[in-house]
């Protein structure tokens, strides 16, 4: 079978979790994503909301049962030698919908092939095929190397566990829950004096309430420098749960920040400006706080977007005094502040 050669290499990802404005949740999922000719397949399967089967959440049998398989030290699980190479983040049930591949060696090189959107036992490439993907060949040592290096003991370490330190218990409590449900574990405190460095490994992020003083916040930080913990820190920007997990979530995000499709959001002058890396839905939404402490929230913008930077008008009343904006991929999210 004729193709050139492309590169294969692997890299961590993660699909999003957050609060909707209809009361919903969607699941935080860290995973690994494949990495051909140095940009995530996934960018390439236009707008799909999915995540490979190596996520970092699954059981440590069931994550060495996926890399084999995708070695091919064991049979395909579905008819034509097909394997699933990205599923739906929140069930991972095929009928939901999931894109599959042929995987077959040749040689010492490994083929990826006859890519299709798959919802039963068969895939029907004339109708559901993602034509002009692939084929891709791989050279066998380079793609065994990147997968093996999963089965010594080189899987991304979630730590999806944050560290919430603040004043106003209440707010922690509710931002608490919501995170719990979309799959991020929370902790609440009021500093970390005396927690054992071997717990303090377990967090990947520690959040600030509005409320906490810049000793307590210095006090955390040096508490995590003298464990040795590398952890990221989240200054709260509003007693608003949905925009803090905003931005807890872009803080736990680990994917190198060249190969994220939501790359820069600024708002000022009565627009917001984003950047993505290839065409993706974008969902932008406005938070704002009045003068009696009350929350807004104003849909701003859904739609996909192409490659490129991208000016979205913001509604003057949506915007109005304190506000921030919140722009999300299925893969990632960013918040920031309107400037006046």
């Amino acid at each position: 079978m004729c193709a050139e050669y492309a590169t294969f290499g692997l890299a961590p990802a993660m699909r999003a979790g957050g609060v909707l404005n209809d009361g919903g949740y969607q699941v935080h999922r860290d995973f690994v994503d494949f990495i051909v000719d140095g940009r995530p397949l996934l960018f390439q399967l236009s707008d799909l909301d999915a995540v490979s089967p190596l996520a970092s959440d699954v059981p440590p049998a069931i994550f060495t049962a996926q890399v084999r398989s995708l070695l091919l030290e064991s049979p395909a699980p579905l008819p034509g030698g097909r394997y699933v190479v990205y599923g739906c983040p929140e069930c991972e049930d095929l009928a939901c919908g999931a894109v599959t591949a042929v995987i077959q060696s040749d040689g010492e090189d490994f083929i990826w092939r006859d890519f299709a959107w798959q919802t039963g036992e068969h895939a029907d490439l004339e109708l559901n095929g993602y034509h002009g993907i692939g084929p891709f060949r791989f050279r066998g040592a380079e793609y065994r190397t990147a997968l093996g290096a999963l089965l010594n003991g080189s899987a991304p370490d979630p730590r999806r566990r944050v560290l919430l330190i603040g004043a106003r218990v209440a707010v922690l409590a509710k931002l608490a829950a919501a995170l719990r449900t979309i799959g991020v574990g929370a902790d609440i405190a009021h500093d970390a004096d005396g927690v054992p460095a071997d717990e303090l490994r377990g967090y990947g992020a520690v959040a600030f309430g509005h409320a906490a003083g810049e000793q307590e916040r210095a006090a955390v930080r040096r508490a995590f420098e003298r464990a040795g913990v590398p952890v990221a820190h989240v200054d709260g920007l509003a007693p608003i749960v949905p925009l803090l997990v905003a931005q807890i979530e872009h803080a736990l995000d680990r994917s190198p920040a060249d190969r994220r499709r939501l790359t820069r959001l600024t708002a000022a002058d009565g627009g917001a400006d984003v950047e993505v890396t290839s065409a993706c839905r974008v969902t932008l939404t406005a938070y704002r706080i009045d003068r009696l402490s009350r929350t807004h929230t104003h849909e701003i913008f859904d739609g996909v977007l192409e490659a490129g930077r991208h000016r979205v008008a913001l509604d003057a009343k949506a915007v109005r005094g304190r506000s921030f904006v919140v722009a999300r991929t299925a893969g990632s999210v960013l918040v920031a502040a309107v400037n006046p």
